[in-house]
């Protein structure tokens, strides 16, 4: 199938979608905190909220991007170019700052699972941070000339939520140890900021050495 990118290219991809399921993040905070304040059925009902956003900021980034390129490869440097900057700033932040990683008592109020559902949609879209990331993230794993682009940048968005369902529906079943984990020690928390700060400098890095084709 045209839109479904190389073996090489998938593995590489999903295990950068495993590592940044596992980073501690905005969505991560919303789903855990949701989780330990009201329940896993509003873990999970934000996780899915979070999902729909991915996917819409998928099909967004890939309807975007197909256009950038076909109207000006420049462009599309250019883009690129500041995403691999604001990425390195991302990883600045966690080196100076500490763990973006944060649980805390929810409101007491009782919500149905369409209204936890729409708070992580709601997040998700709301976030310049993630329509960046996205816009950065994606398009290191297709080829600047491919036809296909467009194809493939869904798929890929679509692989990423495959891949991190389990992975976060896990965290927020095991939410309770999962927190105290974390928060057991400092030390704990500064390995996660270096591993946060590694991760998003390599994605910088990789953006600034990949050339349009």
């Amino acid at each position: 199938m045209p839109f479904v990118p190389d073996i090489p290219v998938l593995l590489a991809f999903a295990l950068a979608s495993v590592i940044l399921a596992i980073t501690p993040g905005p969505d991560m905070t919303l789903f855990l905190g949701r989780a330990l304040s009201d329940g896993r059925a509003a873990g999970i009902a934000c996780i899915a909220g979070t999902l729909a956003g991915v996917c819409v900021h998928t099909l967004l980034v890939a309807l975007g991007i197909s256009a950038l390129v076909v109207a000006s490869p420049t462009a599309f440097l250019l883009l690129k170019t500041g995403g691999a900057a604001y990425l390195f700033w991302l990883a600045v932040q966690a080196i100076r700052y500490g763990s973006t990683f944060r649980t805390e008592a929810g409101d007491p109020k009782e919500r149905t699972f369409f209204q936890h559902w729409l708070h992580g949609l709601t997040v998700n879209l709301l976030n310049p941070k993630i329509i960046i990331f996205f816009m950065t993230f994606l398009p290191q794993f297709v080829s600047a000339g491919d036809p296909h682009i467009t194809g493939k940048l869904i798929f890929l968005g679509l692989m990423f939520n495959v891949i991190s369902l389990p992975i976060v529906v896990t965290m927020v079943l095991v939410a309770d140890r999962l927190a105290a984990w974390m928060k057991s020690s400092r030390r704990i928390t500064r390995m996660i900021d270096y591993v946060f700060a590694g991760v998003f400098s390599l994605f910088a890095v990789r953006i600034l050495l990949t050339e349009g084709r």
